[in-house]
């Protein structure tokens, strides 16, 4: 009754609104209809103060070389009532900046930058030169350069200082226990996915313990989320990132046989599963066979600005009037950047207006690749354990989703697997129906990355190989993105890393010699043009130029970053898997 009384007052009050709104001719922004469902996880009181530190500093310094994520990673000297009344203390002008003497002082007296959260530590498996590192690396110049890149695991390992770990609350870097390889730059936390690439390079090193350090760290975050974090901050509580824990268990476990290792990891994997396999991120979708399927998408549990690029994306929906749809952009960037690939015209109905982001109706092929691979891998894990129950029902879970795959995403004429969207008209939002005309047949990698797990069935990887050789995708260092130059940096001409990885080691899995031949030329073009950059720049880049030898990328929301975890670590495991002889120049060709 009480629930009744309420309704019946709020819509009282909204007719009262309505009609006053009538009288002037306008309809209030707030009184929109709601597009935007879904979770929203609550932020901390300080991450809301930095957002508006972030705010304040774009309005004194002004945009030119402005990054909003520096200002979210301060920490402050004193508890947060104290710093923000001395920030509400400083005069101000009529639109709201400081003046940059102000500011400044404020910065140094009141807050501490990222850098001071955390405390350099030499790892402690680490060597100058590792018994057995890369045997078929017989170039002597490729062999001192790969000596340098194994170096730089110094240079990006990290510790979380004993402040955080005491006074968290004053910090947005969470207070993880072990370890962390950073990625470089502008990044002073761990990432999720990027840890995977981490620990192959980890691997060619012979590093284990630190590989192992960074499992226990994103479990803890499972244990203590329910799912891994986008990265170990505060503000990224709100979504996840690809997820890749499991092939980061499998990988170190064939290298260690460490059984506590795996008994620690298999129940937060399990978790991980069911955070991707149920509510939001679960769709239910029938094939044109009448079959049902499940499959996963990504959806970012937050509708307002990412408080990493606060005054980024208040400026990226500035046109849009009506609050709920903003809330609506708002999500569909949150859930961009869930998936790794932030940002790119496949996530985008106008491949020139990002405000057209589509993310969350999107079916995207490699994210159930690696939820494929997940539940391969954690019947595998459980089976190690003797856990026969959970080897049961994950690889039944592998064969539904196999299944849905092939039913939903494969395109045998064109020899791919492409992103499906979701009718967004479709009055049957429990149960989706396929229609041909919703896969997304434009060309991106994201359409070969099955093949890193779907490598056994021989004809299937022949017409994959021959659809990649065709595509357009494969440039003179390596594999682009998409063919779009759209100026984001998940498109043309930009390539990355974990792309050229997985497409190249699928290939080489297949056991075809034909697909390995392909995955050495990929591989060849990209340590070049890594070496050739390194050797200009003295850097690994976070991405590259694939149109042309020995250049890096571009594009995006910040500037080029160097370091750089994942670039290093790709190019170990490529040297790893196919050395470099004496004979063959690294220099562009």
């Amino acid at each position: 009754m009480a629930s009744f009384q309420l309704r019946k007052l709020v819509n009282f009050s909204v007719f009262v609104f309505l009609t006053a709104a009538m009288v002037v001719g306008e309809e209030p922004a707030h009184l929109c209809k709601r597009t935007d469902h879904g979770p929203v996880v609550p932020t901390t009181p300080l991450v809301i103060f930095l957002e508006t530190i972030q705010e304040t500093a774009y309005k004194t310094f002004g945009p030119l070389k402005f990054d909003p994520k520096f200002y979210v990673d301060l920490s402050l000297k004193f508890d947060l009532p104290i710093v923000k009344q001395a920030f509400t203390d400083l005069p101000r002008t009529v639109n709201g900046s400081v003046s940059v003497s102000d500011f400044n002082d404020f910065l140094t007296k009141f807050m501490n930058g990222a850098e001071a959260d955390l405390d350099y530590v030499k790892p402690i498996d680490f060597v100058d030169k590792p018994e057995g590192f890369l045997p078929k690396v017989v170039h002597q110049g490729v062999r001192n350069w790969a000596l340098e890149v194994h170096s730089l695991w110094k240079n990006l390992s990290r510790k979380v200082s004993d402040q955080v770990l005491e006074h968290p609350e004053l910090h947005t870097l969470l207070p993880l226990k072990h370890p962390v390889i950073i990625p470089g730059s502008r990044f002073h936390e761990v990432y999720y996915w990027d840890s995977y690439w981490v620990i192959r390079g980890l691997i060619a090193s012979k590093m284990y313990e630190t590989a192992k350090g960074i499992i226990f760290n994103l479990i803890d975050l499972i244990d203590t989320y329910g799912y891994v974090l986008n990265g170990a901050r505060a503000y990224y509580t709100n979504r996840s990132q690809p997820p890749l824990l499991s092939s980061m268990v499998i990988e170190v476990y064939k290298q260690t046989n460490d059984m506590d290792l795996v008994k620690k990891a298999l129940p937060a994997l399990i978790k991980e599963h069911k955070f991707w396999n149920s509510g939001v991120h679960n769709v239910t979708i029938k094939d044109a066979q009448g079959s049902t399927h499940n499959l996963s998408r990504y959806y970012a549990m937050w509708n307002r600005p990412r408080p990493e690029s606060f005054t980024i994306d208040t400026e990226t929906a500035i046109n849009i009037l009506n609050d709920c749809e903003k809330e609506k952009l708002y999500r569909e960037i949150a859930s961009t950047a869930e998936t790794g690939w932030d940002f790119s015209t496949r996530w985008m109905k106008n491949t020139s207006d990002l405000t057209t982001l589509s993310t969350t109706m999107i079916l995207p092929v490699d994210l159930n690749t690696f939820i494929l691979k997940m539940e391969l891998d954690i019947s595998f894990l459980a089976k190690v354990v003797g856990e026969s129950s959970h080897v049961l029902h994950f690889n039944e879970a592998s064969k539904a989703r196999k299944k849905a795959m092939d039913a939903i995403f494969w395109n045998e004429e064109k020899g791919q697997w492409f992103d499906y969207w979701l009718d967004p008209d479709s009055n049957h939002k429990d149960v989706y129906t396929w229609d041909a005309k919703f896969q997304n047949q434009d060309l991106f990698a994201s359409n070969f990355i099955p093949l890193w797990v779907r490598f056994q069935d021989e004809n299937l990887v022949k017409k994959v190989k021959q659809s990649l050789e065709s595509s357009g995708l494969v440039h003179a260092a390596g594999i682009a993105t998409s063919l779009t130059n759209s100026t984001q940096q998940w498109d043309f001409p930009n390539g990355w890393a974990p792309v050229q990885h997985m497409i190249v080691e699928g290939l080489v899995r297949s056991g075809s010699e034909e697909a390995r031949l392909l995955a050495k030329d990929i591989a060849i073009r990209w340590i070049r043009t890594n070496y050739v950059t390194y050797k200009k720049l003295k850097v690994m880049h976070e991405k590259y130029d694939v149109s042309k030898c020995g250049e890096f990328g571009g594009g995006g929301e910040y500037v080029p970053q160097t370091g750089f975890g994942w670039s290093n670590g790709v190019v170990l495991a490529f040297l790893e898997e196919f050395g470099w002889p004496e004979d063959l120049d690294p220099h562009c060709q």
